[in-house]
């Protein structure tokens, strides 16, 4: 494995309010490696993009504060910082494409000037270049007549192509990671796919990583390298792709997998969705966050939480079922399709 482009160890983030203190992360790590797609999936409410906005330094503070972590990028700390060696990190070296473009985009000025900005603020670029670059941009995320709909404001072009000019501004820079925060959530299936096919393109000719936000794990088998589960706040597996969907290590995982359709003739033709409700974040529960909703859980679920346990030297999953007094109920995870380590 090469040194990761970015490094998250420990990172902790709770927002206070009326009601308490949500712990909303609690405790993620994870790496990411250059040329490749980490995908990070979970419910709504997991954390997922609290995760990626913390490293950006986009959590409002207060309510919110990172109380403890580090995210390095190329071996530099990031957290709390906004520049490394005199280049801005948000936009410069990190670019985000955010989940719902029309509310991310100024209304009041055209596309091209928005992009751009970007290249004016954190390339020294003069408006002119920077206009000229932006068109270059613009076609290059297949936008068709690009010099024309540069001049267009967001209100004129269709949810498609706002997403690619999204993305056109977040690749301005050549960032070295780019965050894509449930970038194909209000799209129909095409353009769906012409937006991922565009993604891995940059990526394959940019050598970015990717960091992909969702809860589609149609999206996730499609283009991550590398996947990490989150459940209520915490990692509760993460792997390469295929292990991860083929030989599953949290009971978690495996219900996400069960809860999505399949297109092919043999495959589930009934959902099966997860039983109960995430955990309370004002008081997270002493045991595994799962043990509510899991069908394996056990007595020492309730009270202990479960340690990272190495499944391969790639792939680990937070399960009590896969530690040695255990490792008889290994096989019933994925329905007798694994077997006990």
């Amino acid at each position: 494995m090469t040194d990761p482009v970015l490094s998250v160890r420990d990172l902790k983030v709770e927002f206070d309010t009326y009601g308490g203190t949500v712990q909303a992360v609690r405790g993620i790590n994870f790496d990411v490696e250059a040329g490749k797609t980490l995908a990070i999936v979970g419910e709504s409410g997991c954390g997922k993009s609290v995760t990626v906005q913390s490293i950006m330094g986009l959590i409002p503070m207060p309510p919110g504060r990172i109380t403890s972590g580090t995210a390095e990028l190329n071996g530099v700390d990031i957290i709390g910082r906004k520049t490394i060696n005199g280049q801005d990190i948000r936009g410069g070296q990190i670019g985000m494409i955010f989940q719902d473009p029309m509310t991310s985009l100024n209304p009041t000025m055209n596309i091209g000037n928005q992009i751009a900005e970007t290249l004016v603020v954190h390339r020294g670029f003069t408006r002119k270049q920077a206009f000229a670059r932006a068109i270059e941009l613009l076609s290059l995320t297949k936008i068709p007549e690009a010099h024309k709909r540069a001049k267009q404001y967001p209100f004129e072009f269709s949810g498609g192509m706002l997403q690619r000019a999204m993305i056109a501004m977040a690749i301005a820079c050549e960032p070295k990671v780019l965050i894509a925060d449930e970038p194909t959530t209000a799209l129909d299936v095409t353009i769906q796919a012409q937006i991922l096919d565009l993604l891995q393109d940059l990526q394959n000719e940019n050598g970015m990583s990717i960091v992909l936000i969702t809860h589609d794990l149609g999206v996730v088998a499609r283009m991550a390298d590398h996947v990490l589960v989150m459940y209520a706040g915490q990692m509760v597996e993460q792997g390469p792709v295929d292990p991860i969907f083929y030989q599953s290590g949290h009971p978690y995982t495996v219900g996400l997998r069960a809860a999505m359709p399949s297109n092919t003739p043999t495959g589930n033709t009934v959902l099966t969705p997860i039983e109960g409700s995430p955990p309370d974040l004002f008081q997270p529960p002493q045991g595994c966050g799962y043990c509510a909703r899991c069908p394996h859980a056990m007595k020492i679920c309730l009270d202990q939480a479960p340690l990272q346990h190495m499944l391969t030297p790639s792939h680990s999953a937070r399960c009590w079922l896969h530690h040695a007094e255990n490792t008889q109920q290994v096989s019933k995870i994925n329905g007798n399709r694994r077997t006990a380590s």
